[in-house]
């Protein structure tokens, strides 16, 4: 299973549906926390970044941690990463990122050159399938 799209930062709903759709035959609970976070991701790339932004979504195997669904938001500014805890949109904001800590097995920043790729990882219960 692999997603690899620009966002439509006017449409985030898009991007649960679509994921929605590619883990159709996955448990709903953990589609339903593979859909939270990639939206605050996403969310996080349309509010605090320059385009051009993207969100990919692909599955790995480790021998070690077994297998593991990769959420990447990509955007253009590689100079804010994000902070747990803190938004510079307001006091009620900043939250997100506990969320993504609370869901995920880890997570991280990667940059480059000129690309941000803000990254985390959700391990795929064996139980998941639902065929």
């Amino acid at each position: 299973m692999d997603i690899d799209a620009s966002l439509n930062c006017e449409n985030l709903g898009a991007v649960r549906q679509r994921i929605a759709e590619a883990l159709v035959r996955h448990d709903e609970d953990f589609v339903i926390d593979v859909q939270l976070v990639a939206t605050e991701l996403a969310a996080n790339a349309c509010d605090h970044a320059e385009a051009p932004r993207s969100l990919k979504l692909r599955r790995e195997f480790h021998a070690e941690r077994g297998a593991e669904l990769v959420i990447e938001a990509c955007d253009a500014t590689v100079g804010r990463t994000p902070v747990v805890g803190t938004s510079s949109i307001g006091p009620y904001r900043g939250n997100g990122m506990h969320l993504v800590e609370s869901l995920c097995t880890d997570w991280g920043v990667r940059v480059d050159e000129d690309t941000k790729i803000v990254w985390a990882r959700l391990a795929i219960p064996a139980d998941a399938r639902t065929d």
